[in-house]
């Protein structure tokens, strides 16, 4: 898995050294995304893994590099390991309706393709699958699992109630490493997160123009992305990228795909192995416009009171909640991004995205946008079959 990042990070530095185009800004992204999977696989340092609402910046304030596991799941599907990481989950008892991200992140550990970390942050949102696979790992670690909880409400008293298990995480982070909390280090961390969520606001509103600027891969996991880069600069000079190359081909007349015919809105996790719905879909004039966890749904955090604000940005995230206020964000995404249809990829195990994917069809049906449900696995490339997604996007558009 280094040997994968590394080589990964070296070609795309050998890319953009000798192809200094416009179109960079999605080639940045890989390019940090690839140096974290090696500096998380070198040995060199501390690491974490953590739940996905984890709130990175604060660790790396602590300078913990730390990750959320499910990017393990992610990278061994992306590098073909995934198959034989997901059949010895099986193999151990795992059943196939489990979440597939963390079956394979089960059998990668398994298999020594994740390295032991110093500890782990687990958080009870956005589902119970991921604290499930955290708590399996630090048994199988024998490292200490700290569990953040989140309320699933927003109001006054949860926003205080998470800001204190925040406080109280530090606390074991602190006692882990040996080093206290530098309030200066917090404020700087959280200046830079503010930083990049302004830019990142511009990116969607850049977005949002039609014919869209972003090209078929660009919004591809961006959002789970940036969270991991908040409070550094790698954040900041991600968004940045995508805020001026989307300016430049506004202003050049450049759309994303040659002939923009209809605006798609896809639902919670990509398929992380390669196949061709992209393609597919430009082919038809139909360009993912919007993935729903690239919405900036938060506040700024005040860097006085920066447990506060992070607490507010963690509760803010739809998943969080009941499912009633993840349909009227869809809905007034739709309306905002102009979106003329909806990809849920019903991906298998997920009891929360496939769990409710029919109150999301009729709410949909309410503001006038069709959904198509995927019947896919995210992670298990066994379980795709290309024919037939084909055919079912075929008939959608």
């Amino acid at each position: 898995m280094l040997e994968f990042f590394e080589n990964t990070a070296s070609g795309i530095e050998a890319r953009l050294a000798t192809d200094p185009g416009a179109f960079r800004a999605r080639k940045v992204l890989a390019l940090h995304t690839a140096r974290l999977g090696a500096r998380l696989y070198s040995g060199e340092g501390g690491i974490a893994w953590a739940g996905v609402l984890a709130p990175f910046d604060i660790l790396r304030a602590m300078d913990v590099t730390s990750c959320y596991v499910e990017f393990v799941g992610a990278s061994v599907a992306g590098n073909g390991f995934g198959p034989a990481a997901l059949e010895l989950a099986e193999q151990m008892g795992y059943p196939t309706d489990c979440c597939s991200y963390h079956r394979a992140v089960t059998g990668a550990a398994k298999q020594d393709l994740m390295p032991k970390p110093d500890f782990l942050i687990g958080t009870s949102a956005p589902c119970t699958g991921g604290l499930a696979v955290l708590e399996n790992l630090a048994t199988t670690f024998d490292r200490p699992l700290h569990v953040v909880h989140i309320p699933q409400r927003i109001d006054e008293e949860a926003v205080a109630f998470l800001a204190d298990q925040l406080r109280r995480m530090v606390a074991f982070v602190s006692e882990q490493t040996g080093r206290p909390m530098d309030p200066e280090r917090l404020r700087a961390a959280i200046e830079k997160t503010n930083q990049a969520r302004a830019l990142w606001v511009e990116v969607n509103e850049l977005t949002k123009r039609v014919p869209t600027p972003a090209r078929r891969k660009d919004l591809f996991n961006l959002g789970l992305v940036m969270a991991l880069f908040l409070g550094s600069d790698v954040a900041i000079e991600v968004a940045r990228a995508y805020r001026d190359e989307y300016t430049r081909k506004i202003d050049d007349g450049i759309p994303g795909i040659p002939d923009e015919r209809l605006r798609l809105m896809w639902l919670q996790n990509r398929i992380q192995f390669k196949t061709t719905i992209e393609e597919i879909l430009e082919e038809l004039g139909a360009v993912v416009a919007l993935d729903e966890l690239n919405d900036v749904n938060w506040a700024p955090v005040d860097p006085d009171d920066p447990y506060t604000g992070t607490a507010r940005r963690i509760l803010s995230v739809p998943l969080c909640a009941a499912a009633h206020r993840r349909i009227a964000n869809l809905q007034r995404l739709a309306a905002e991004y102009h979106i003329d249809g909806v990809i849920n990829p019903c991906n298998w195990g997920c009891r929360q995205g496939a769990g409710s994917r029919g109150l999301v069809d009729a709410a949909m049906r309410e503001v006038g946008v069709p959904t198509i449900n995927l019947e896919v696995d995210c992670i298990d490339q066994r379980q795709f079959a290309d024919g037939q997604i084909r055919t079912r996007l075929e008939a959608f558009v």
